[in-house]
């Protein structure tokens, strides 16, 4: 999997350069070891996540489905370009779920047009990536790395797992679950009572409670016993943080003085 003259198409958020990995080409490049290594997500307002993901990430933000394929997202910022959760200086807040599909970077698994199948990408456009850095991808003989292995596999780990979120969704939208939400953000005066009109700060969509309570015990029972029903409360769960995106919006715009 790590040599390949294909072509590959289509745009990844955060990847800059996608190249096949080739044990030739990138036989001198290493992961550059940074204390602060998320800087590339810093602009991430939404990050794809898979099902199993669900769970750990509503613990922060909210967890939501986007666009006609319901793609799963986590929301880490209510402005364009904005995560309110990674610093530009690559930092994470403490205690905060990182998604999948950041931690797998600068490695990703794209189509091969020319062959039909998977294969192993770098982003060569990355700053974790360098002839001077500190873990080689390939040893001497030009065999991947340990831990170039680790990173392929955590790859093949994700797409097994995006499968498994594709087949969950699916199973959301045979049930006519999904309807449109929106996040409200209501002015308040210092007293804390309601002053002027509600903002809507996003729309999205999320399971309908209302559709889920019709659905028959024997349906229920199916979606607890594959594991669904689990996802589904820990998707509804986590629009509760939608408020804390909210408040730590103001509160950044308030010690930066930014006026959107």
């Amino acid at each position: 999997m790590t040599q390949s003259s294909g072509e590959i198409t289509g745009n990844v958020l955060f990847y800059k350069s996608p190249e096949p990995l080739n044990r030739e080409q990138h036989a001198k490049l290493a992961l550059v070891h940074k204390d602060k290594p998320y800087g590339f997500a810093a602009a991430g307002t939404a990050v794809p996540l898979t099902v199993s993901e669900f769970a750990p990430a509503a613990l922060t933000f909210p967890v939501i489905f986007a666009g006609d394929d319901k793609v799963p997202l986590a929301v880490m910022g209510l402005n364009q370009a904005e995560n309110l959760f990674i610093t530009a200086d690559g930092a994470v807040e403490a205690n905060v779920y990182i998604p999948a599909y950041i931690r797998r970077y600068p490695f990703v698994l794209a189509n091969d047009d020319t062959q039909n199948r998977l294969i192993v990408c770098i982003d060569v456009g990355s700053d974790l990536l360098s002839t001077q850095g500190d873990t080689p991808l390939f040893d001497a003989k030009g065999e991947p790395t340990e831990y170039t292995q680790n990173c392929i596999k955590f790859c093949d780990d994700f797409e097994v797992e995006r499968l498994r979120t594709d087949s969950f969704v699916q199973i959301l939208k045979d049930l006519d679950l999904f309807e449109l939400k929106k996040a409200i953000f209501q002015p308040q005066d210092e007293t804390g009572a309601p002053n002027g009109e509600p903002v809507t700060v996003a729309e999205y969509f999320g399971v309908s409670e209302e559709k889920l309570n019709t659905l028959s015990a024997e349906k229920l029972k199916e979606l607890q016993e594959n594991g669904a029903l689990a996802q589904i409360y820990a998707h509804l769960v986590s629009l509760l943080g939608w408020d804390r995106l909210i408040n730590k919006t103001m509160l950044l715009q308030a010690q930066t003085g930014a006026v959107n």
